[in-house]
């Protein structure tokens, strides 16, 4: 499978680290990807009008799913437990008429080492948190009289013009818990049999979370 925007959906394990042949140490996490069955196919020539796939990950007791997903998942010949994670994934339409409803993606088939992948997860819910914490504001100054001031985000508007404070302030409030992508890591190891993917540098989420890891769209 050739398109760019392949991915696989996984769960992150943690990180280790490798060494390379010339003894540099690389800080690498841990990605169960795959194998993922396919659960739809979409063309654009079809009702969807565009390419892509549906695709599962991982598995879950019948009963916590909605006779709605069941009924989808009865349709696309999925006779084992229902996958946890589904996710859709553009392709373009060679790989769509090319696969086949039921069939599995493996890591081995999409990704080897040395390329660039983009991984995408749910970060770390910090809670509510003051700008110090968000946004890496330096506080305000500790000497001459302060009091009770040192951590606050300082003025956030004027009287008159334009008498409301703007969209967009960086204020205290929610901290992580949201979608984030990080681009271009390199892949450094692949491992078919246990259907790992070693990518250096960190990922977003917590160990256990659902990534999806997709071929870079931004490789050089």
């Amino acid at each position: 499978m050739a398109n760019e925007s392949m991915g696989l959906l996984g769960r992150k394990l943690g990180m280790t680290q490798l060494f390379k042949d010339d003894g540099t140490l690389l800080p690498c996490t841990v990605v169960e990807a795959g194998p993922c069955p396919v659960l739809q196919v979409k063309t654009d020539d079809g009702k969807d009008g565009y390419n892509a796939l549906q695709i599962g990950f991982g598995s879950q007791k019948a009963h916590r799913k909605s006779k709605a997903d069941l009924g989808h998942l009865k349709a696309a010949s999925q006779d084992s437990a229902p996958p946890r994670t589904v996710r859709e994934v553009r392709v373009d339409a060679a790989t769509a008429s090319g696969t086949e409803v039921g069939s599995s993606l493996l890591v081995g088939d999409i990704f080897e080492a040395g390329q660039m992948v983009d991984v995408t997860g749910i970060s770390k819910g910090k809670g509510f948190q003051g700008v110090m914490k968000r946004y890496n504001f330096a506080g305000f100054i500790r000497s001459h009289g302060t009091h009770e001031f040192f951590r606050h985000g300082g003025s956030i508007g004027t009287r008159l013009t334009p008498g409301h404070v703007l969209k967009g302030k960086r204020m205290p409030g929610q901290m992580g818990d949201k979608q984030v992508t990080v681009q271009n890591l390199l892949v450094a190891k692949v491992d078919t049999e246990r259907n790992l993917i070693y990518v250096v540098g960190g990922v977003p989420g917590a160990r256990g979370a659902s990534v999806m890891v997709r071929r870079a769209v931004k490789a050089n």
